[in-house]
């Protein structure tokens, strides 16, 4: 049986179809989510996109965190449904509560778009599990709000707890506190990173590298192996 991954699509998603053909090309079925449908279509995954979801008023993903939809990605993922939430879907992820701090304006307060550099620090999440601890991998990044911040005492939580996924190398691009690029939740089934894998899964778009492509494999591992 295929695996079916989830794809939600908010007015203002921009990154829903790319996902979608990453999703294939590791060898899963993409299943298409509406933002106003709460039926997740029996999926076994879902990834919440990049893009712009309602133009990022009041608040980068402020207003999809209220979609239909997630009401239901909310619940599920707290029963241990996998979620990946890439660059506005990881602004999603924490404005609904699935994962601790927020994101801010880039610090230089200008849109950036980049081939970015990346350790990985947690190779045991839902998502990572093709990666090894400690690979350096390259991954295009194109955001204008983020810069992760959470207070002292969360920072210290997610270092100790080991849930810091992806660090920025050779240069922080957006000011994140630490250097994050990515964190999970507790149990490992939901994570959120402000690098876009999708873009780097066929050598002859994004970066020319194939980097992104584990973010997909792994899933597709993990819930043929469940």
């Amino acid at each position: 049986m295929t695996a079916r991954i989830g794809v939600v699509t908010f007015p203002g998603s921009l990154d829903d179809r790319d996902t979608r053909r990453a999703i294939t090309l590791a060898g899963a079925e993409p299943v298409a989510l509406w933002h106003k449908d709460k039926d997740l279509k029996q999926v076994d995954a879902v990834v919440l996109p990049g893009g712009f979801s309602y133009g990022d008023y009041l608040r980068a993903g402020a207003i999809s965190r209220f979609s239909p939809v997630m009401e239901s990605v909310i619940e599920q993922a707290k029963a241990g449904l996998p979620v990946l939430g890439i660059c506005n879907g990881f602004q999603v992820l924490t404005e609904a509560h699935l994962l601790p701090g927020g994101m801010l304006g880039n610090d230089h307060l200008h849109f950036i778009c980049r081939d970015q550099k990346l350790l990985v620090e947690n190779a045991g999440t839902a998502w990572t599990g093709d990666y090894r601890q400690g690979q350096e991998i390259h991954i295009p990044l194109k955001n204008m709000d983020g810069r992760y911040v959470a207070d002292e005492y969360t920072l210290d939580k997610l270092e100790a707890e080991g849930r810091v996924v992806f660090r920025y190398l050779d240069l922080n691009p957006n000011g994140s506190q630490r250097d994050i690029a990515g964190i999970t939740n507790e149990a490992g089934n939901v994570v959120g990173l402000m690098p876009h894998p999708e873009h780097a899964v066929e050598p002859l778009i994004g970066t020319g590298r194939t980097d992104g492509l584990p973010f997909f494999t792994s899933i597709l591992k993990k819930l043929v192996n469940a």
